[in-house]
């Protein structure tokens, strides 16, 4: 038997609910970035957790739809492959589950770096806006603006 929250939980719900869902932790991000509720829910375990909960269900309902896990490799060979998989909704699911899991930790990161260099809200806004729309051009971004806040460069933080 099926439950209602089952029945709820279909693969554009879930993509909905992810993509409105993170939006106020980025809003915190950019905005109060010092603020303690910030802290809470962007330097602890409770977006990894909620967002992996929502992968692994996705991964779940996909296997009991008879898709076998092992086609996700086909990204591997070449652009078809790659264009299979994402033709899958539930592949296509899992792949923006994982883009938005990782710039959320990026842009996590970025507010963390920035404060601990004393970089304005106002200089990382844009660097953390293009991390939201794709994470390592933003990135890049912040990482040229640290050059010039740290007076240093290194590899490795």
């Amino acid at each position: 038997m099926i439950s209602h929250f089952e029945l709820y939980l279909t693969f554009e719900n879930i993509y909905l609910w992810t993509n409105y869902g993170i939006l106020p932790f980025w809003f915190m991000l950019i905005f109060i970035p010092n603020h303690r509720v910030t802290e809470i829910f962007l330097n602890s375990i409770i977006i990894p957790l909620i967002l992996a909960s929502a992968y692994i269900y996705t991964i779940y309902k996909t296997m009991l739809l008879d898709i076998s896990i092992i086609e996700i490799f086909k990204i591997y060979l070449n652009l078809d492959g790659l264009y299979t998989v994402f033709a899958t909704e539930s592949f296509l699911l899992i792949f923006w589950l994982h883009f938005i899991s990782l710039n959320i930790f990026i842009g996590s990161w970025l507010t963390r770096d920035a404060i601990k260099y004393n970089i304005s809200r106002s200089v990382t806004f844009l660097p953390l806006v293009l991390v939201y729309f794709s994470g390592p051009v933003g990135l890049f971004l912040y990482w040229l603006i640290r050059i010039f806040y740290a007076k240093k460069i290194r590899f490795h933080d």
